[in-house]
């Protein structure tokens, strides 16, 4: 599914998603990744919610943004609260929900000027 963009150019946005991709200023991925407005990590390790760990978001959680969307997948998936304690403890907000629906959020919340960063599982 394509996505339009709003008003965040020259930033990081989500231009396209499908099963087991999504893209990135028209750039495909297949593996899971950190999306930020001004930054693109495309080897994030956990390829599941049960591969998640709290080691995986203290260094989300190094990064400082406001809000974190944590795409579980093509199907939602909550992890266990202790992985996300370091989150929590650093006073980021944090959002669960599938894929797409971070892919979505994190352009709307990207083109209001948020801080916001999405951390996409992709198997």
């Amino acid at each position: 599914m394509k996505i339009s963009r709003d008003s965040a150019e020259g930033r990081n946005a989500f231009t396209a998603y499908g099963e087991g991709w999504v893209e990135v200023n028209g750039q495909r991925h297949t593996a899971s990744l950190l999306v930020a407005g001004d930054r693109l990590e495309d080897d994030w390790p956990p390829t599941s919610i049960d591969e998640l760990t709290p080691g995986h978001l203290e260094a989300i959680a190094k990064m400082a943004p406001e809000v974190v969307l944590l795409g579980t997948g093509r199907v939602f998936g909550f992890p266990e609260p202790a992985v996300l304690a370091p989150l929590h403890d650093a006073r980021i907000g944090v959002e669960v929900m599938d894929t797409r629906a971070a892919c979505r959020t994190y352009n709307i919340l990207l083109g209001e000027g948020r801080n916001v960063l999405a951390a996409l599982i992709l198997p």
